[in-house]
């Protein structure tokens, strides 16, 4: 394996507790999904304190969900924010999931809104979109990933630069790269089965009876191979 990399960690939120004391919360899951890829990572919990403020204290960056609205006005976010621009001008390697990739978009003149198809909730396969990157090795087999999601929000305009590199019907801005060293995805790859059902389960009320029982159908299908294949390529990212 290649020298292990270490990744700050932007903890935007935290997974309900009643599911994080069974399986943990985002940084027990995305250790869990990125260790056996050489990559360990440094925690900055920054709705508790304030964001680090040098582009190059790691060797790259990533941005977990969050129970929270990208635009909702926290006092913690605008600071990320700024973070993440700095991020950008640096070119410093950087990974956006599911909120991450929702606020790197706003942060860099996107627009997020709440989904007009309701939540995205259980396996999704994500088409991909454009040529296969260098990063994107081993490549998919069908042109395609299972993937489990967890949103009521999504990207709805892109910022200058952004290119879509996969979308579902439900979600058209699945994922995007700015340049060369930023890539958001909108999906949860660090999510198991387990988690997926236990949030659905949490949030039946709001995500609604039929969704939530269509979603939790989705979950005894094949979903390991996927998300450690883009856990590989979030690695090859970072490398690269």
């Amino acid at each position: 394996m290649s020298t292990r990399l270490e990744i700050g960690l932007l903890q935007c939120g935290y997974i309900a507790p009643d599911v994080a004391g069974a399986h943990g919360d985002y940084p027990e899951a995305f250790a869990d999904l990125l260790g056996p890829e050489g990559i360990d990572l440094v925690t900055y919990d920054v709705q508790q304190g304030p964001p680090p403020t040098d582009p190059a204290a790691h060797d790259g960056w990533l941005v977990s969900g969050s129970a929270n609205s990208a635009y909702e006005e926290l006092p913690w976010i605008p600071p990320v924010e700024e973070l993440l621009r700095r991020l950008i001008d640096r070119e410093a390697p950087l990974v956006a999931i599911c909120f991450g990739h929702q606020l790197l978009a706003q942060a860099l003149g996107g627009r997020v809104a709440k989904a007009e198809a309701g939540w995205g909730v259980g396996v999704h396969r994500y088409e991909l979109v454009g040529p296969t990157r260098p990063w994107m090795d081993p490549p998919p087999a069908d042109g395609g990933l299972l993937m489990i999601a967890s949103h009521q929000d999504q990207v709805v305009e892109l910022p200058d630069g952004a290119e879509v590199i996969a979308r579902t019907d439900h979600c058209p801005v699945a994922a995007f790269t700015v340049g060369p060293r930023a890539l958001a995805i909108q999906p949860h790859p660090e999510f198991s089965a387990d988690v997926s059902r236990g949030l659905i389960g949490l949030r039946r009320g709001v995500i609604g009876e039929e969704r939530s029982d269509a979603a939790l159908a989705t979950l005894d299908g094949p979903l390991d191979h996927d998300r450690h294949q883009v856990a590989t390529w979030m690695a090859n990212f970072w490398r690269q």
